[in-house]
């Protein structure tokens, strides 16, 4: 065998061996990091087509996945009765986002060009997840809501400040009528009625709508002079009316007749003053919830019995889930996941 033949083996196979090692790495790698993954409790994530309108295979769990990993933030989506099933995620990013009826909101940021500062937008989404509009928004986006038909849409984003904690914040609220497409820019263009008065003041603040099951008014919190109010919007009139203070990101139950809010507990620290309860708007009676955690987040209803909110966990958020009749105990119901809505 010639020298140059035997050179051309050689080099062969230092290849071949080289790639076998290089794919044992590879493999190793792979291996560890599904170690990793599973140690740390991660859930699975896989791309895969994800819907929002009503399915006939049963109830869904649409959410920010907050999992590291390729996928973090994407809006996924995973069976109601399994909330801890592997997810499916849909390839589009969303900070805060809810959906209802078919009709999704997503609060994107928006990544600025050379010597452009980065942003964010409101972007509608229909039942495939295509964009039907986007506005742009003011601020950090903070709290987002569809009406139960599908027809309004609302968001909250902080334009000074970063916290619901403390006084030093501004927010902006904003109503969508996805219908005929017009946008209320800010509710503090809305009358308010405070104490059977008109009430003017440089101070207002609104955030956290959440609608009417008939789509024609809204609840959400109002502050001004250093206190927070429930109050009911009229979407016509284009009124809100306080209703009682102290009183913090509503969601209305799915029946219409509780609100579950979050309320400034005296004696708590600062940064975390709050406990959730549940408001019967027939009776006016409040019921302060099991979960005794301050929750800084605009809850959720499972159903007329349950809701559900996110905590700070391993990967940013958890969601927990807790009896609305202040019975029972919290319960962690799904890991690194973030602002869910339950469709079907």
């Amino acid at each position: 065998m010639s020298l140059h033949r035997r050179l051309l083996i050689l080099l062969v196979a230092v290849v071949l061996l080289g790639g076998v090692a290089v794919a044992a790495v590879v493999r190793a790698g792979d291996r560890a990091h599904e170690k990793d993954r599973e140690q740390a409790g991660g859930p699975r994530v896989a791309p895969g087509p994800v819907s929002l309108a009503a399915a006939g295979g049963g109830r869904r769990l649409v959410f920010r996945n907050m999992a590291w990993g390729p996928h973090r933030d994407e809006l996924a989506t995973v069976p109601a009765e399994d909330p801890r099933a592997p997810r499916t995620a849909s390839g589009v990013s969303c900070l805060r986002l809810h959906a209802a009826a078919g009709t999704g909101i997503c609060l994107q940021s928006v990544k600025g060009g050379a010597g452009v500062q980065d942003g964010y937008r409101a972007v509608v989404l229909d039942a495939s997840l295509r964009e039907l509009a986007a506005h742009p928004l003011a601020g950090i986006p903070t709290r987002a809501r569809v009406s139960p038909g599908g027809h309004l849409a609302a968001w909250t984003v902080f334009v000074g400040g970063d916290s619901y904690a403390g006084t030093d914040f501004s927010t902006r609220t904003s109503v969508l009528d996805l219908r005929t497409g017009r946008l209320e820019a800010s509710l503090e263009d809305y009358a308010i009625r405070k104490d059977g008065r008109i009430h003017k003041a440089v101070d207002v603040n609104f955030w956290g709508v959440t609608f009417t099951p008939d789509e024609q008014g809204f609840y959400a919190t109002l502050a001004t002079g250093g206190t927070t109010y429930l109050v009911r919007g009229d979407l016509a009139a284009r009124t809100v009316t306080t209703l009682r203070e102290n009183a913090e990101c509503p969601s209305l139950s799915p029946d219409g007749t509780r609100i579950a809010f979050k309320k400034r507990i005296p004696g708590r620290p600062a940064e975390a003053p709050w406990q959730l309860h549940v408001l019967d708007l027939a009776t006016g009676a409040e019921t302060p919830l099991a979960e005794q955690r301050s929750v800084d987040d605009q809850a959720v209803w499972l159903d007329d019995r349950t809701v559900a909110y996110a905590l700070p966990g391993d990967f940013g958020a958890d969601l927990y889930a807790v009896p609305a009749d202040g019975s029972g105990a919290p319960a962690r119901f799904m890991d690194a996941a973030l602002a869910p809505a339950l469709l079907g």
